[in-house]
């Protein structure tokens, strides 16, 4: 299957400000929910450290004064507050945050082939797979479809689910993903997420419409299988349109990858950083660069095995990421693939190394730190905070209105 290029979302901040300039929060606001709708599609470049929450409100809001209650900053609070619950729950949000319709062990822990090969029969569910596929990237609305299917009708847990899909998104967030999974199963909502053919018809075009199909009934009728641990539609067979399922060639799933695929990262080379100040990037932060970088600093993209072990990648998001650091560093030379030791070896003989805090590094970056002040230097520098939009909420709050409650906008 050939991946489309990276012309939908190059990896450059001249491209993440040119989608910012064309937002309309307005129309945002009235078509966000359908397909073809004016989406952002802000969300690769936020996750990779294109963008900042705080930018894309300043951006919008000079060009269009938004309310606090506006949809668009709702959304952007949303972004928030799903960090706000892995700060407080760390690994933690890797677990069912209570319990959902069926107990854990009613749930398969692997996708069904079918869907991974995008060959359900069901055009809603096999286009979302290709476009997933091909793209990276998948409307919040189709995102939510996928996953209420695979949860819910083929009693998949929801945590396979959502690691499969991380695999595959330029935008995949963890917090982001595997928080809104666990919305759509009811263990981290009120109550499940359900769809049918008729909602489809609603918000996307025609070839998505999936009439005469098993999501084609009524939410009492969904509902009931949801709630029903002997009932799922894996395999094939027991779904009422069979016939057209295995007349569907389907997709290969793009292999996934634990260690970039490219040639461009190398190991750590020490050389390059003598008497230097060292700015790192990484994979979470790849167009960074702060406003107060000295001019002769010395920039090094770095990929640390820890923070992929979990998650591994598929070829496009690598590409993404790969691209996106040789604009920012020019010499594919100091692209840095390594572990902890050899990335904190390495940098012994820096006069400075700073970086921005993340929660997908900060982890891997803490053993860094720890393994460099064991040979005997003094800690590294802090790492940097990227300017807050949303104030930060101490206690942990189980629910979005809880925590938009507490909080509130920054004025800078």
């Amino acid at each position: 299957m050939t991946q489309a290029p990276l012309t939908q979302f190059p990896p450059t901040r001249d491209a993440a400000y040119a989608r910012l300039a064309a937002v309309n929060p307005a129309a945002y606001a009235c078509t966000r929910n359908a397909l073809d709708g004016a989406v952002t599609r802000l969300s690769p470049y936020l996750t990779h450290g294109l963008l900042s929450l705080r930018e894309v409100y300043d951006a919008v809001n000079a060009r269009h004064p938004l309310d606090a209650k506006h949809k668009f900053v709702f959304e952007l609070g949303w972004r928030a507050y799903w960090h706000h619950v892995w700060e407080h729950l760390g690994d933690g949000i890797h677990q069912s945050l209570h319990a959902g319709l069926l107990s854990d062990d009613a749930y398969q822990r692997e996708v069904p082939t079918d869907v991974l090969e995008a060959r359900t029969g069901i055009p809603t569910i096999d286009l979302a797979v290709r476009e997933l596929y091909t793209t990276g990237y998948l409307h919040n609305h189709a995102r939510m479809w996928l996953a209420s299917y695979v949860v819910h009708l083929c009693k998949v847990h929801w945590h396979a689910g959502a690691q499969w899909m991380l695999g595959h998104l330029l935008d995949g967030d963890v917090a982001s993903n595997h928080l809104s999974w666990q919305w759509v199963a009811g263990t981290g909502s009120s109550k499940p997420y359900l769809f049918n053919a008729d909602n489809v018809a609603k918000y996307a075009p025609a070839q998505w419409h999936s009439p005469g199909t098993a999501i084609d009934t009524s939410y009492e009728a969904l509902d009931h299988i949801a709630r029903d641990a002997a009932v799922q539609l894996s395999p094939i067979e027991l779904r009422a349109n069979a016939a057209s399922v295995r007349a569907n060639s389907g997709v290969a799933q793009p292999a996934l990858h634990n260690t970039p695929p490219g040639a461009e990262w190398c190991a750590p080379d020490g050389t390059l950083v003598a008497g230097r100040d060292v700015l790192l990037l990484h994979p979470w932060s790849i167009g960074d660069v702060p406003p107060n970088a000295q001019a002769d600093v010395l920039v090094i993209g770095i990929g640390l095995p820890p923070c992929h072990a979990q998650t591994p990648w598929g070829t496009l998001r690598w590409r993404f990421v790969t691209e996106g650091l040789q604009v920012q560093i020019t010499q594919p030379t100091h692209l840095w693939w390594g572990d902890v030791a050899q990335v904190a070896q390495a940098l012994q003989a820096a006069r400075s190394v700073t970086w921005q805090a993340n929660p997908h590094v900060d982890g891997a970056m803490a053993a860094v730190q720890t393994f460099w002040t064991s040979t005997g230097h003094g800690p590294l520098a802090k790492p940097y905070q990227q300017s807050p939009l949303f104030a930060p909420v101490d206690k942990h709050c189980h629910s979005f209105s809880e925590w938009w409650r507490k909080t509130h906008l920054i004025n800078l």
